[in-house]
Parts: C-alpha cells; sequence; structure tokens
C-alpha cells in the first residue's frame, strides 16, 4: 500500500487530501456528487506530479468516475434506511444509465483532453446558471413511457460519463419534473449515480488499457492512489457538510455554489 504513493508528492498529496475534504463537504451541503469539484481539482493537480497534458483530462474523469461508484453507494444506503428511494425509477432508468455512460466513455476516450476539458467548462457553467432557478414540481405523476425513459436515461448517461459525473445535475430535475417529490427525486438520483459511475469507470479502464505514458499505479484512465485518497477524506467529512446544510439557508448556499461552478468553468474555457 505504501508503494502506492510513492509517486505522489508532498504538495500534491496534501492537494488531494483537501480536494477529498472539500468534494465530502459539498456533496453534504449541496446533495450533489463530487464530480463537479473533483474533475477540475484534478486538472489543475495532476500536472503536479508530472502527469502527461495529453492525458490530464481523461485521468481527471476517469478517476472521478471511480470514486462516484464508493460514494454513490454510501449515500445510498444512507437514503434508502428513510425510505426515501423511488426503486421503481431506478430500475427504469438503469438499462439506459448504463448504456449511455458505455457510450459515452467511448466517445471521451476518442476526444482530445484540450476538448473534453472544454466540455466540462461550459457543462459547469450550464448546470451553475441552472441553480439560480427555482424548482416547481408537478402537482401529480407525470406518465413517462418506458422509450422516453430509456432515452432519456441514455442522454444523462452518456453525457455523464464523458464530463465525470454521477448525473445528479440532470436526472434529479428530470425526476422532479414528472412529479417526484425533490427529497425523494434526490435520493433516487444519488442510487442512479452507480450505474452511470460503474459502467463509466469500467468504460474508461478498457479505453485507457495499453496507453503510453499513464503514471504508475493506474488501470486504463483510472489513477488509484487519487482514488483512494478522494473515497477516504470525502467519506470523513461527508457528514459534517450534511450538518453544516441544516445549519445555513439553502438558498444563499446554491447561490454560492453556482458562483463557484460558473468561475470554475469558466476558467477552463479560458485555459
Amino acid at each position: 500500500m505504501t508503494s502506492l504513493f510513492l509517486a505522489i508528492t508532498p504538495e500534491s498529496l496534501l492537494l488531494f487530501l483537501l480536494l477529498g475534504s472539500l468534494v465530502g463537504l459539498v456533496a453534504g451541503l449541496f446533495g450533489v456528487g463530487g464530480g463537479l469539484v473533483i474533475v477540475p481539482a484534478l486538472i489543475w493537480g495532476l500536472p503536479l506530479i508530472d502527469v502527461s497534458p495529453v492525458h490530464v483530462a481523461h485521468i481527471a474523469v476517469g478517476s472521478s468516475l471511480a470514486t462516484i461508484v464508493i460514494t454513490s453507494i454510501s449515500s445510498t444506503r444512507a437514503h434508502h434506511k428513510r425510505g426515501a428511494v423511488d426503486w421503481r425509477d431506478f430500475w427504469k432508468l438503469t438499462p439506459g444509465l448504463l448504456i449511455g455512460a458505455w457510450l459515452g466513455s467511448i466517445v471521451a476516450g476518442m476526444l482530445s483532453g484540450d476538448l473534453l476539458q472544454t466540455l466540462f467548462g461550459m457543462f459547469a457553467i450550464i448546470v451553475g446558471l441552472r441553480m439560480f432557478r427555482r424548482g416547481k414540481a408537478r402537482g401529480s405523476r407525470l406518465h413517462v413511457t418506458s422509450w422516453i425513459m430509456l432515452l432519456v436515461a441514455t442522454l444523462i448517461g452518456g453525457i455523464s460519463a464523458i464530463v465525470g459525473i454521477g448525473g445528479g445535475s440532470m436526472t434529479v430535475p428530470f425526476l422532479h419534473a414528472t412529479g417526484v417529490e425533490m427529497k425523494r427525486a434526490v435520493a433516487t438520483s444519488c442510487a442512479c449515480g452507480l450505474p452511470i459511475a460503474l459502467s463509466g469507470a469500467i468504460s474508461f479502464v478498457v479505453v485507457g488499457w495499453g496507453v503510453e505514458g499513464l503514471p504508475p499505479f493506474s488501470s486504463g484512465y483510472v489513477y488509484w492512489p487519487v482514488v483512494l485518497i478522494i473515497i477516504i477524506t470525502s467519506s470523513l467529512f461527508a457528514p459534517a457538510g450534511a450538518a453544516l446544510a441544516h445549519r445555513l439557508p439553502e438558498r444563499e448556499l446554491k447561490v454560492v455554489f453556482a458562483l463557484f461552478l460558473i468561475l470554475v468553468g469558466t476558467k477552463l474555457l479560458l485555459g
């Protein structure tokens, strides 16, 4: 285990420890997956350990998806204990999420690192702008056919895998728009993050397998030292974020996070 982290300098280790802590706090505070924080931080942090610029964006996305596999299991268990997960919707969405994430990862593997970074920057800005809107739920459940569920889920899975997120920023609004109560939509979205992240992470391993110039202890585009550090620290700090969420005003928190995403997205677009 010790040799696993030898390639990481003390400075970058501190950065990744802080990143994992921030991911946990953000997940607890805003109820979103950490991909929107992990990917840009890794894009800026991986060069500190001499990762080739050609591979930085792909490793950032692949490693982000690998961490979400674990964090989504943890958050889903917590929501399931409260009976908040709508498993019927989960199983309807899962086939499309798996297919979409697999296809999205293949597409991402064919894109240049610069284009992948640009796509993430655009996505972060869009999510940030949408957070300023106040969502309104329908009065009753809207009947959505299986084919529409499959199509929407495939799109969500594909986009999520390309930018390295669990899909909550798209799954929650979709479920909420069909009449699912917000807390139940968030809980179900956490469960939906697992098939997206699992399919996407495995695909990034396969797509990156045998690629030259990847750092030691990588499986394709998944860099395990960073994944383990983020998983450990984020799991420790997520409860603190959840506790803060109950003490601080929700609207103001969302505005701050929205501004953060817009700034991050703009910085990535500007290079």
